[in-house]
């Protein structure tokens, strides 16, 4: 039997994702009075012309133009609690990123200079003009 050994796969993408999910998860997780314990957080994304876009942060970016309403879905991450932020979706303007097709990635009014939201479809291989923003070309 012949053995054809293949090229192995770089996992900086995917391993740059998650330290940017890690990152947004321990940004905006709070502790409150539950005796020590973290609460649990939403994730950050928004919802724009039926595609889902998270959060990517220190992304050097120049907003570009209005786009149109996008959403942020509702988080209901702790049923019945009553400080628990709202279950309706919050409405947010989506604008362009300069040198990005919105297809792959968006700003939106609310978030942070240095964040970028990329489409989902992006997340195992980040497009280059994303990684460029970035800082990984």
């Amino acid at each position: 039997m012949n053995f054809t050994p293949h090229a192995p796969r770089s996992s900086a993408p995917r391993a740059l994702l998650a330290l940017a999910v890690l990152m947004l998860s321990a940004a905006c997780t709070t502790s409150g009075d539950s005796g020590g314990e973290s609460e649990a957080s939403c994730a950050y994304v928004v919802m724009y012309q039926n595609r889902t876009y998270s959060a990517l942060p220190n992304a050097k970016i120049t907003v570009g133009e209005k786009l149109g309403p996008a959403t942020r879905p509702p988080c209901n991450d702790t049923p019945n609690d009553p400080k628990d932020e709202p279950t309706a979706p919050a409405p947010v303007a989506a604008y362009a990123v300069e040198g990005v097709d919105p297809d792959m990635a968006i700003w939106t009014e609310g978030a942070s200079d240095d964040v970028i939201f990329v489409a989902d479809e992006y997340d195992k291989e980040l497009p280059p003009e994303v990684k460029k923003l970035i800082g990984r070309s």
